[in-house]
């Protein structure tokens, strides 16, 4: 069999990632404080990069690559060696007045002792909140518990969940592994139930109740409510408590009344969740002219720049060695400096289209928001829909009508009647909401209702569209709202 050898000519198209555009992309979807940490770790990683203590203004930047060059111009140094500087720098600092006046002494050592008052106080030298576990393991150890009532105890307190809850734990499993009898364990855990805060180291939602209704002696009425009738309790179906325990309204009232204020999560004061805090990417404020501008939060932001003795150990250095390590590290300063610019651009170019579509909103608040998709904005500024959705995610705006996230601009279209024609979704959210605000709480609004009401306001939206938008909102449904003390 002959082999047939030919060239053939072909042109095809390939999408290649180089490590700089995937660099690119990345730093684009990051969050603010993402971004910090990345540019933290990059110049921890690339000896290159140099963070600058210059600040303009009131917020610190990204130092570009013009502004890398003209600075090096104009700071050039005239011709002098090493050694001159050195010696110059040290006629320069009087090191023995220096130590003499900000030199502290040390706590508790010569004649400056510090008073108790001068020392943090022991909420301040805490590293972390007390813990549930942490809290339910100091009272036993207090506790007049024997080595083996101990280490039952330190078994179930440990199976406890963050809401305070022996949820999923099967007691006859555990005294297995602990090679105690199951009658022994429930023992133990009823001691344990005593403990603070009230409640706690309950195996479901009635047994946290009750507990706390026994400590506190809330009296039997309440404790067979909860007993036998919590789910006529969530609904608010008191008439038919009434009937099966045949006792009076009032005392059903009465007994919801106090039930309503026990605590369903006895390890919610416990959390040791931290706080997240919003930072907004970009500031928009109204100028003197009546427009709306976008501003960069470039507060806290580092600004970068390339290290001046790297690029003169590049031009000294005769080693091809050191020479290719430097001329990297520099091409990956340089990009990383030029993707974190091309990133604050493309954001400010999104919030001012946004701005432009929804100019309404921010005269007038969110009822007049617009629906928006991610093509009319990447259309209106030359760009990808990829490119805008990875600018809006996890960034936020600080306007005039609040902190959002940029995405929140972007909504489905719900139709409209008469002159107001398609509105966004959120803004028929705030509608439900303003609603549900001002319902009667005896009397409070079913979704038909609501229905009804956001048709008299020309807006055309389904009963299901309704309850979709009152669960994402976090509202309860009308049997649940309704008050009736």
């Amino acid at each position: 069999m002959a082999l047939d050898l030919r060239l053939d000519l072909k042109m095809s198209q390939h999408l290649v990632m180089t490590p700089q555009l995937q660099q690119a992309i990345k730093l684009l979807q990051l969050s603010r404080m993402d971004l910090i940490d990345a540019v933290r770790d990059e110049l921890m990683q690339n000896p290159l990069l140099e963070e600058s203590s210059e600040i303009d203004g009131h917020a610190a930047r990204i130092e570009s690559a013009e502004d890398v060059a003209r600075r090096e111009k104009k700071e050039e140094p005239k011709e002098a060696t090493g050694d001159e500087n050195l010696d110059h720098t040290k006629e320069q600092i009087d090191w023995e007045s220096y130590f003499e006046n900000y030199t502290a002494p040390t706590p508790g050592t010569g004649t400056q002792q510090l008073r108790d008052d001068d020392l943090p106080g022991f909420e301040a030298t805490l590293t972390r909140p007390t813990s549930l576990f942490d809290h339910l393991l100091w009272q036993l150890q207090v506790s007049d518990f024997n080595d083996q009532e101990e280490r039952v105890a330190g078994a179930l307190i440990g199976n406890i969940d963050d809401h305070g809850y022996l949820e999923g734990v099967d007691i006859a499993e555990l005294a297995i592994q602990l090679d105690q009898d199951p009658e022994y364990v429930e023992e133990v855990l009823e001691m344990i139930q005593e403990f603070d805060p009230p409640g706690v180291c309950a195996r479901n939602l009635t047994e946290c109740l009750l507990i706390q209704v026994r400590q506190l002696e809330l009296g039997a009425i309440v404790e067979d409510i909860i007993k036998g009738h919590l789910d006529n309790l969530e609904r608010k179906n008191y008439l038919a408590i009434v009937r099966s325990m045949d006792i009076e309204l009032e005392e059903v009232i009465e007994a919801a009344k106090l039930i309503s204020q026990l605590e369903p999560r006895p390890g919610r004061p416990f959390t040791d969740e931290e706080p997240r805090y919003i930072t907004p990417d970009i500031y928009v404020r109204k100028t003197e002219e009546g427009d709306y501008k976008a501003f960069l939060n470039e507060d806290g932001m580092p600004r970068l720049r390339i290290s001046q003795f790297y690029r003169n150990a590049l031009k000294q250095d005769d080693s091809s060695e050191a020479k290719k390590y430097v001329t990297e590290k520099l091409n990956s300063a340089q990009w990383l400096i030029k993707s974190i610019q091309q990133r604050q651009r493309t954001i400010v170019k999104v919030t001012e289209s946004i701005i432009k579509f929804q100019l309404t909103f921010f005269e007038k608040g969110v009822e007049h928001l617009k629906p928006l998709i991610l093509r009319d904005v990447a259309e209106d500024i030359g760009m990808h829909e990829s490119t805008v959705s990875r600018v809006t995610t996890n960034k936020y705006v600080h306007t005039p009508r609040g902190i959002f996230e940029l995405k929140y601009f972007f909504n489905s279209s719900i139709q409209g009647t008469g002159s107001q024609g398609d509105l966004a979704s959120e803004a028929v959210k705030s509608k439900i909401r303003v609603l549900v605000q001002h319902e009667d709480p005896k009397r409070p609004h079913s979704d038909q209702k609501l229905v009804e009401l956001l048709e008299k306001d020309n807006v055309v939206i389904a009963r299901r569209t309704v309850a979709k938008y009152r669960e994402a909102m976090n509202i309860l449904p009308s049997s649940k709202r309704k008050c009736l003390f």
